[in-house]
């Protein structure tokens, strides 16, 4: 799997986000519609104050200083309406679009998990799925909409001061383009690389505080506050540069706009001054070009804007777009097989994490209704061995079979519903106890909940608790031991029901008797139940029919 973020072209982040709006390409053509009557508005009260002026200095106008008065507050009227609409539009537009493309990266993150969460910072995860995705707000409620108004008001301001005179009409394009076009992609050139490191450091702090806040009590006993601090000030200190200069960057923006536009202004003027001096135009044309010029740029200088703004928005859909784009190591199979479990066996299977090697012609039989226990140090590869027996990763050569069938052409819930996993580290929701059992069958009832309780030897624990099995566990089952958590992984186990258990040091938390309590269970499992148990217990593997030695990736 690779983590590195994929390099896109601007254009085609902006086009594949773009894309997305197709759902709701009416309400964006009805946005941009009313956005530009917005605009027309704004702009012709400022024209029509000019037809005004003419009127009272007593030049030939084609409005009455009544009708203009009437026109302008009509025109504020509407104005007004058109822009509260379009912004509404847009805004419904943005986060209806933010709520699908959640939808769209947790549906990933489903298809791309458990291999995505232990190849990946948890931190950075957080920050895609949280602060990257609610600012692509900001494309699609400030971007998308604004640049096809810019568009098409330079269109009809291009046109409009055209009539007065084609030479000043050319101008007012010139002015448009470079504003609206030149400008932003001069910056957000200059930008660089800035967005897409500030957001990548940005996930990275996120992820280095909540390791801190996880670690908290090791930090307190080594007195090592100061240090972590110091690493946190340091990243800190590294991620306020990038801001620093993403602040210039929009400063610098700002000022260039600003002197392009009183460039084009004061050219506009003196064209217009030269063209009445040659009798080309009227005073009346003069004034009309000049102020509409003048009173056009809002458009384009939202566009300008775009130039160091966007280049952290896109930043933030390149990364969104990086886990939708994403390959899964292992595909979900829906037109395989479907079985009955009745053994399996590993053969001659190796596999690797990147360069590293952990399995290496790995051969291993696995009887129905037997315990094998699998012995060896950490990193011989026993958990890694129950991971692929999952599927949750694929074997780099040889194969795995259940019931003579590759598991890779087994229906991936068929393949799960034959197996139950219990890992050495239980991950709790921040739910109550009985619901963090029934994660195993969601249609349990509190009896079948009980009785796998019981069977982990942990039903006698919860009822002495104040609210029994309606307490919360807390955040990551923090207000929970070690042992406590693990015999509720044990109980998913017992309640999930499947032919054959996958035990990953399941007693590895547990006191010497709370041990022989699930053990002599094991023992007395029934219903032809099939255990794999890893362990590094001597103790534990007693138990077992058959015990293997897994030394360098291989059985013995």
């Amino acid at each position: 799997m690779n983590n590195a973020a994929k390099k896109r072209s601007a254009i085609g982040i902006m086009s594949r986000m773009i894309r997305l709006v197709k759902p709701l390409a009416g309400f964006m053509c009805l946005a941009v519609f009313l956005g530009v009557c917005g605009f027309i508005c704004a702009e012709f009260i400022t024209i029509m104050g000019g037809y005004a002026l003419l009127d009272i200095l007593k030049f030939e106008t084609p409005f009455s200083l009544k009708a203009v008065f009437v026109g302008v507050v009509l025109l504020a009227v509407l104005r007004a309406f058109f822009r509260c609409t379009e912004q509404y539009l847009n805004h419904y537009i943005a986060f209806t679009l933010l709520a699908l493309i959640r939808d769209r990266v947790f549906k990933a993150l489903r298809r791309l998990c458990p291999a995505k969460l232990e190849g990946h910072d948890k931190g950075d995860l957080i920050s895609v799925i949280t602060s990257d995705i609610e600012l692509l707000e900001v494309f699609y409620a400030h971007t998308v909409s604004p640049i096809c108004i810019a568009a098409v008001m330079t269109v009809i301001m291009t046109v409009f001061i055209s009539v007065q005179n084609i030479v000043l009409g050319m101008i007012a394009l010139c002015a448009y383009i470079c504003v609206g076009i030149i400008v932003p992609i001069i910056i957000f050139k200059r930008s660089g690389s800035n967005a897409d490191e500030y957001k990548a450091g940005s996930g990275q702090l996120s992820a280095f505080v909540l390791e801190n806040l996880r670690g908290l009590d090791e930090t307190i006993q080594y007195n090592a506050g100061e240090h972590r601090i110091s690493q946190l000030k340091k990243r800190a200190d590294h991620l306020a540069e990038k801001q620093e200069k993403m602040s210039e960057s929009i400063g610098l923006n700002a000022a260039i706009t600003n002197s392009v536009i009183l460039v084009f202004d004061l050219v506009m003027l003196f064209a217009g001054i030269a063209l009445y001096s040659a009798d080309s135009i009227s005073f009346s044309q003069l004034v009309i070009s000049v102020i509409a010029m003048m009173s056009s740029f809002g458009p384009v200088v939202a566009l300008a804007n775009l130039g160091s703004v966007l280049q952290n928005t896109l930043a933030s859909g390149n990364r969104v777009l990086d886990i939708l784009d994403e390959q899964p190591v292992t595909d979900e199979i829906t037109d395989g097989s479907d079985v009955s479990f009745n053994g399996a066996r590993a053969e001659n299977v190796t596999f690797s994490y990147g360069t590293e090697a952990i399995l290496d012609d790995f051969t291993l039989g696995i009887e129905k209704g037997a315990v094998t226990g699998i012995v060896g140090k950490s990193g011989s590869g026993k958990s890694t061995f129950l991971k692929l027996l999952m599927r949750f990763w694929k074997t780099g050569s040889g194969e795995i079979k259940i019931s003579d069938t590759n598991i890779n052409s087994i229906n991936t819930r068929s393949l799960r519903s034959c197996e139950s996993f219990v890992t050495q580290d239980t991950q709790l929701f921040h739910e109550t106890i009985e619901y963090n059992v029934k994660i195993a069958k969601l249609d349990a009832t509190r009896e079948e909940v009980v009785e796998a309780c019981k069977k982990a030897a942990i039903h006698d624990f919860i009822m002495v608790l104040p609210n029994g099995y309606e307490t919360q566990v807390g955040e990551l089952g923090e207000t929970l031991s070690g042992g406590e958590r693990q015999r509720i992984g044990l109980a998913r186990a017992f309640l999930h029901n499947a032919p054959l258990m996958l035990l990953d040091e399941p007693t590895s938390n547990l006191d010497s008797l709370n041990e022989a309590v699930i053990l002599r269970l094991l023992l007395d499992k029934g219903e032809d139940k099939t255990v794999v148990l890893v362990s590094h217990r001597p103790s534990t593997m007693r138990i077992c029919d058959v015990s293997y030695s897994a030394e360098n990736g291989r059985m013995s």
